[in-house]
């Protein structure tokens, strides 16, 4: 479904990929791990189009690398930024509208995901339907922004860091809602540091360090390998 051949990301003058190949097949759930600083957002953020890159990126065989992030978004591509970016004066069920995919006029295929969905993985975000998304606690944003993502019906969906600073009872309901979108048909790409999740529910692990992937294999290898963790993952 997606694959980075060659890819080199900037920022300026600063050269921050170097060389990353990777790939994410249909039904797949790839972690993406490293510290922070080796070049795993800026990964995301230049598949995404919001960062310059030079290579190659593939979605469903066609080369998106360089085009808008909006044309990006159109074709498929979900992304959940780490700062969540949801619109804080506004209500759960109004962000939720403003994810939402439109069909084409006459078109009579529905949308993988509707709010009933939503609500019935996060009942808590039934509960705050009303409610204003800048008072909800973080683990509520995390959620909304999850679920305002797959408003957009993804067929590929990236997470940044989407346990960063919950309760480990919120880390086990994100677990368990991506397990979900799996069963659901959709790829998902996830940004972690927590090993613990990304080793549960993921099918192959990729390991970036300095701007280069460093290791690639399942999870049980990446277990085995006390070298890899050591030097690349353990702070």
């Amino acid at each position: 479904m997606l694959q980075l051949q060659g890819l080199h990301a900037y920022y300026g003058k600063s050269h921050i990929l170097h060389g990353v190949d990777m790939r994410v097949g249909e039904g797949e759930i790839v972690s993406l791990l490293g510290r922070n600083g080796s070049g795993r957002s800026t990964t995301v953020k230049t598949i995404m189009g919001l960062v310059q890159g030079e290579g190659s990126v593939k979605f469903r065989d066609h080369e998106i690398l360089g085009n808008h992030a909006f044309d990006i978004a159109h074709r498929g591509i979900g992304y959940v930024p780490e700062n969540r970016d949801i619109f804080p004066k506004l209500t759960v069920e109004q962000n939720l509208m403003l994810g939402e995919k439109r069909g084409k006029r006459g078109s009579k295929s529905k949308p993988r995901w509707s709010f009933a969905d939503m609500y019935t993985m996060f009942p808590r975000l039934k509960e705050r339907e009303h409610t204003e998304a800048g008072v909800l606690s973080g683990g509520e944003q995390q959620m909304l922004t999850l679920c305002r993502t797959l408003m957009g019906d993804p067929d590929l969906i990236m997470i940044d860091e989407p346990t960063e600073g919950l309760a480990p009872k919120i880390v086990e309901l994100v677990a368990q809602y991506l397990k979900t979108l799996k069963d659901r048909g959709v790829s998902v790409l996830l940004v972690e540091q927590k090993l613990t999740i990304a080793l549960e529910i993921s099918e192959r692990c990729y390991v970036m360090g300095h701007g280069s992937i460093v290791f690639e294999g399942p999870p049980a290898a990446l277990r085995a390998n006390a070298e890899i963790r050591k030097e690349w993952l353990e702070v």
